[in-house]
């Protein structure tokens, strides 16, 4: 299974494409990051996100998508920027993806490491072990991606999935 991980933002959006099929080790295929100007207009910002994500799913052509579900601890004009952001991205995915789903960040560090607690550089090395990596993913943006692709693969596994949509399960 072809799996592309998303995390979501509006000026950096990492992501990783993994190849996570049963019996085998998970690779990595291709990551990335998505930026956009934070001296441009949003609608703009919003346009480019869409694009640049709806052709990395037209080149990969992923099975799954799994996106990181965002925490804020207060309401600002950032952070409804961002949740614009989110949702261009979750649009993007579910045109180009029969699955979504999302994994809050507390499921993704347990699903790899075995603690919700797990701090950033534990979740990094992990995901490079896993992947076989020289070198841990940089930016953290991109590790995290491909944490939270590795996440969906292990979680799909052991029936913890929390799909957001399928396309073509009997939804309208």
């Amino acid at each position: 299974m072809i799996i592309i991980g998303i995390d979501p933002g509006l000026t950096r959006t990492g992501w990783a494409v993994v190849s996570a099929d049963r019996g085998a080790e998970p690779r990595l295929i291709a990551a990335g990051l998505l930026s956009t100007d934070p001296a441009a207009g949003i609608t703009d910002r919003l346009r480019r996100l869409h694009a640049g994500l709806a052709g990395i799913l037209a080149e990969r052509r992923p099975d799954a998508a799994a996106a990181e579900q965002m925490f804020f601890l207060k309401a600002s004009p950032s952070v409804r920027d961002t949740l614009q952001a989110r949702g261009v991205i979750l649009l993007a995915l579910a045109q180009g993806c029969p699955v979504v789903a999302e994994y809050d960040p507390r499921t993704v560090k347990a699903a790899l490491t075995g603690s919700g607690a797990s701090g950033k550089l534990q979740m990094q090395k992990m995901v490079q072990r896993l992947l076989g990596l020289a070198e841990p993913l940089r930016p953290d943006d991109v590790a995290d991606a491909a944490a939270v692709a590795l996440c969906h693969g292990r979680m799909g596994r052991v029936g913890g999935l929390r799909v957001v949509d399928r396309i073509g399960a009997g939804h309208p």
